[in-house]
């Protein structure tokens, strides 16, 4: 612990009510060679440089009440903590040198800051409790080393949103429920420097002459930034996450996403080639699905992702991942999600991945699913998939083309096998509504089949929707040629079957 940590140390105790300028002395003399040096460390090294006048004359500050974190990660701390935080901090920036701690490993840099904050705590004389101590020095070391107050929140799983509305404002959606938190920033420029460095590692960069930024976290998580001028109460920071243990089929089943027999159908639909849509509207767990299916794709097939922010997180060997480039400050150097479906097809793939289509390069991966790329994949965003197959004619038609609008569907019918429709219900949880398959043109209608549907049927006494996954009774759908090419009908027939007795889940109330 830090309080035992604190006592078998070389620091001497805290003086009684030492003056300014024996509080300097006392924290040259910790500069002095010291066990943590002999081990490896560079403690005597960091601590070189006294605190200035203006903090080393700061009197004690009273002692905090107790305070535990709370399940959001956050504790209830009062104004006494941070400006005791602001304090210490202050003086540790004062007194470390920051290119010896870079030269430094996480872990090893925690360890030399942990003293060396301990004894600043002793020279201040707070009156800290051992988990005082922890709290602050766990905030500080986060704001050295990682992304400060939001560290506890990137650390947990069961988070799948994180929004910061400015500095004093944290909001996080839990099993689909948006709930405030206690984390807040010291002010908007602390959570500013954030936003710079978590943009920065994907070498983009977000300030007043380009306030707008997308870019992940090493993890692959979603990270937006708008920053003033143009977000008026201090940077707006936004991160979807996704977990460390990448979910499969097996658990969205587990989770009551879909069916058994439902994701066996997906399975088949993966193996065999066909050209999936995943259509959805935003949070309703497209790319978790995009990335679901991919993993039944044969180890043996060359996969090239084309994506504005890398989430997608493949497991084949054969796998190369391409992203989009924001223009420079001089506005030039932009490289378009279309200029790179339209390299891809130069690079001998299998199989294409478009992470998310927004406009014209949908054009480009229907002609590329049209010519021998069977088994390409992509995201859009739509509510039904009667809705998507309208989105791809107006995401085409943004592009210029002056095709007729019969020829344009006739592309679309020839490109699409099949539309996997995500929705996220009231209640915040999340299913596959809609297996469909795209069968043909009657007249210039585009004709499609609903192999597996979700029908709600009620509510429980908690709130939580009933519904069941059924199949439509399609004894033979039209990808059925491919799943015989690819030994999987049985298969696929049993699972039809099976689908068409699902009973609801749940207990009306």
């Amino acid at each position: 612990m830090f309080g035992k940590r604190t006592q078998t140390g070389n620091a001497a105790p805290p003086p009684p009510a030492a003056p300014a300028h024996s509080q300097t002395v006392a924290l040259k003399e910790r500069a002095a060679p010291s066990p943590v040096q002999s081990s490896g460390g560079m403690r005597s090294q960091l601590l070189d440089v006294a605190p200035p006048a203006s903090r080393r004359a700061a009197p004690p500050a009273a002692p905090a009440k107790p305070a535990a974190e709370s399940a959001r990660g956050a504790g209830r701390r009062d104004e006494a903590f941070y400006e005791r935080k602001s304090q210490v901090f202050g003086a540790l920036i004062d007194t470390i040198d920051l290119s010896q701690l870079a030269a430094l490993d996480n872990e090893t840099a925690r360890e030399e800051i942990r003293d060396i904050v301990n004894d600043i705590i002793q020279i201040k004389n707070y009156a800290m409790t051992i988990a005082e101590q922890e709290d602050l020095l766990a905030d500080i070391c986060n704001d050295v080393l990682g992304y400060g107050p939001l560290e506890p929140l990137l650390a947990r799983d069961d988070i799948a949103d994180i929004m910061v509305n400015g500095a004093k404002q944290t909001f996080i959606e839990v099993g689909g429920k948006t709930i405030e938190t206690n984390v807040r920033f010291r002010d908007n420029q602390q959570l500013l420097n954030i936003c710079q460095r978590i943009v920065s590692q994907v070498g983009r960069r977000v300030d007043e002459t380009s306030p707008i930024c997308d870019a992940r976290l090493p993890d692959g998580s979603r990270v937006n930034v708008i920053a003033p001028p143009l977000a008026l109460d201090g940077a707006a920071l936004t991160i979807r996450k996704f977990r460390k243990d990448k979910l499969t089929l097996d658990e969205l089943v587990r989770f009551g996403s879909i069916t058994p027999e439902g994701a066996q159908i997906l399975q088949i639909i993966g193996r065999v080639r066909c050209n999936v849509v995943i259509s959805g509207g935003t949070g309703s767990g497209k790319t978790t699905l995009l990335n679901c299916l991919t993993h039944y794709i044969d180890a043996d097939e060359r996969i090239v992702t084309c994506e504005d922010s890398a989430e997608l997180q493949l497991q084949q060997p054969h796998v190369v991942r391409l992203e989009t480039r924001p223009p420079n400050i001089e506005g030039e150097g932009a490289i378009t999600m279309r200029d790179l479906v339209k390299n891809c097809l130069r690079m001998r793939p299998e199989r294409i991945v478009v992470g998310e289509v927004r406009g014209p390069e949908v054009f480009d991966l229907l002609q590329a699913m049209n010519t021998g790329h069977d088994g390409s994949m992509g995201t859009i965003h739509a509510n039904s998939p009667r809705e998507c197959l309208n989105r791809i004619e107006s995401m085409i038609a943004m592009g210029g083309y002056s095709l007729p609008s019969r020829t344009v569907k006739e592309i679309v019918c020839g490109s699409v096998d099949i539309i996997v429709q995500a929705a996220r219900l009231r209640d915040g949880s999340r299913r596959i509504t809609h297996i469909t398959e795209v069968i043909g043109m009657e007249g210039d209608v585009i004709i499609t089949q609903d192999l597996f549907v979700y029908d709600i049927l009620g509510e429980d006494v908690n709130g939580k929707l009933i519904g069941k996954h059924r199949s439509t009774g399609i004894g033979r759908p039209r990808f059925w040629d491919k799943a015989r090419y690819f030994g999987e009908e049985k298969r696929l027939a049993a699972a039809l079957d099976a689908s068409q007795g699902a009973e609801p889940e749940g207990t009306f109330r």
